[in-house]
């Protein structure tokens, strides 16, 4: 992780010198009450402060909503704002408005979830979330040995819109527990017979419990649980609870390593969580806004990939021979939330 900083210090070097007073730069996330784009805002507004940006912050009323992120990137054009960065609530549906802010000179970052295409945007800032599927994969298979060859898996997804965040995680836990997955894309499109279904729970606790029930009408002895993220695993918990399941007999995974989660992780609620970090994510990206402003320059991805990755750790107090992880007290460290 210190490695990861002070890479990040040295690419970005120099930037919080800048006085950017007239610069203008906007802030889109999907919600402004998943802890996680909390999180993300306190960073952006940080850093805008440092820097003397004139940040502008919106957000969709719920997971899904496009029609409130594109009329937020028009604002953004019509404010004369340098740049955007915005988490998109669906990677296809607003590219025709992101294309139309990078014509009217816009720089235009995704943050945590990429376009689809990713050269939609400018670049994008995220965390390697296909790797953040694959080592909570790879963990519960792991942990269970040679009984992942019976287990009774549950995925816990995001919402029916298929955006590139909810089927890379997904896609990366079936990998990582080693499932084939014919189109990483169509989530579902699997016939391995452990996997007892898919359910949408829109990224929070009521629609993480509902998701759950709707599976174990479909099979009673699941005892692997993937989930999208934190809120949904809390939710699934209360389900599993409320039909009679305990902390052992069920092995509950996620994504995002908010500071609730990671608590649950602490008390044996979820068993392995993969960490990202949305204050990082926002704060380098206003720092690129600042950058493109000041000469025009664009950030360049981390060789090897395709975007600026801003680092993964697995939780868990678990740990497993050949999977890396941090504790939960290391994690709690690091949590945001």
């Amino acid at each position: 992780m210190k490695g990861l900083l002070a890479t990040t210090a040295l690419v970005l070097a120099g930037t919080a010198t800048m006085a950017m007073a007239e610069t203008k730069a906007c802030l889109i996330t999907k919600t402004d009450t998943n802890p996680f784009f909390v999180k993300m805002k306190e960073g952006a507004t940080a850093k805008a402060q440092e820097l003397g940006i004139e940040l502008m912050t919106f957000a969709g009323k719920i997971d899904g909503d496009v029609e409130s992120q594109v009329a937020a990137v028009e604002s953004c054009i019509a404010a004369g704002a340098k740049g955007i960065l915005i988490t998109p609530s669906d990677s296809r549906a607003l590219a025709p408005v992101v294309t139309e802010a990078r014509e009217n000179g816009l720089l235009v970052i995704a943050l945590d979830t990429p376009f689809e295409p990713a050269d939609v945007a400018d670049a994008t800032f995220a965390t390697d979330n296909f790797r953040a599927g694959e080592l909570i994969g790879m963990w519960a298979r792991a942990k269970l040995g040679d009984e992942a060859a019976n287990a009774r898996i549950a995925l816990l997804d995001l919402n029916p819109s298929e955006v590139s965040v909810d089927y890379l995680r997904d896609g990366g836990f079936l990998h990582g527990f080693g499932i084939d997955i014919k189109d990483p894309t169509d989530i579902g499109d699997e016939d391995d017979p452990r996997i007892v279904g898919h359910d949408v729970t829109n990224g929070n606790e009521e629609g993480g419990r509902k998701a759950m029930e709707n599976l174990l009408q479909i099979d009673p002895n699941i005892n692997v649980v993937y989930t999208i993220n934190e809120p949904a695993a809390a939710g699934a918990w209360e389900a599993l609870k409320a039909a009679g399941k305990s902390a052992d007999d069920v092995i509950i995974v996620s994504v995002d390593g908010g500071c609730p989660g990671v608590r649950n992780v602490a008390e044996g609620i979820i068993d392995a969580t993969a960490q990202q970090y949305p204050l990082r994510m926002a704060a380098l990206g206003v720092e690129a806004i600042a950058r493109w402003a000041e000469d025009g320059s664009k950030p360049a991805p981390t060789p090897g990939k395709d975007f600026f990755d801003t680092g993964v750790a697995l939780v868990t107090d678990q740990p497993v021979e050949g999977v890396p992880s941090i504790s939960s007290e290391e994690g709690l460290k690091l949590c945001w939330g």
